[in-house]
């Protein structure tokens, strides 16, 4: 298989390759509620490392014989320099680029980690666990603007079931990334899973998905 690069859409040049993805778990309202959860004061963060990093293209492969394996769509943000201890005006800055990302979750046994006290490594870092579109170039103070407010979908074999809107979210981008440039440094490539809308749940070999982030529309198909 060969190593994971980001690409742009309009084939502008690639950045250096990711060191991880930063995730932030119940961004969503509805999806906080519908996983039981309850608002808390600071962001929950997990880390993606390279190794997870796939890239969304015709055919999503899952993993076999290890409980269910939920979808999470969420935009995804690219950054372009790095950040440390970052104000949220210099983390909009950073952003050069957006994508459809899949977050994808062993269910069961995440369920077990949490049952039992553990982190969820496990279930969130595993190999293909970061399902990337094809990036789109943020280069324009409107560009930037639109990620505020910018619509998500996935429909599972033509039903729909993830909708949602950035305005919905619990944290903007801006603090989200302010927020994790403060626990740790984020490097040239890096990107940020912004968090999923209501709706998540188990794909089955055979699956066939659309997602549509933006302007962003693409279809696959799970094997």
């Amino acid at each position: 298989m060969a190593a994971y690069q980001h690409h742009f859409f309009d084939d502008h040049l690639a950045l250096p390759t990711p060191q991880k993805a930063v995730c932030v778990g119940q961004n969503y309202l509805a999806h906080m509620q519908e996983m039981g959860g309850a608002p808390v004061s600071e962001a929950m963060f997990f880390i993606k490392p390279l190794s997870a990093f796939v890239g969304l293209s015709e055919q999503l492969a899952i993993p076999r014989n290890q409980g269910a394996v939920h979808f999470e769509l969420e935009l995804v943000v690219l950054l372009g320099k790095a950040l440390t201890n970052a104000s949220e005006e210099e983390c909009l800055q950073a952003i050069v680029g957006y994508a459809a990302g899949l977050d994808l979750t062993l269910r069961d046994v995440q369920a077990e980690l949490k049952q039992r006290g553990h982190p969820w490594e496990r279930s969130k870092a595993f190999d293909g666990s970061a399902a990337i579109s094809a990036f789109v170039l943020v280069d324009s103070k409107e560009a930037l603007r639109a990620l505020a407010e910018m619509d998500l979908q996935l429909h599972c074999n033509g039903e729909l079931r993830q909708q949602g809107n950035t305005r919905q979210l619990l944290r903007s981008i801006a603090t989200l990334l302010s927020q994790a440039s403060h626990c740790f440094t984020l490097a040239p490539g890096d990107v940020l899973f912004t968090g999923t809308p209501a709706g998540v749940g188990p794909l089955q070999v055979g699956d066939d998905i659309k997602l549509q982030v933006g302007e962003i529309s693409m279809q696959t198909r799970v094997v």
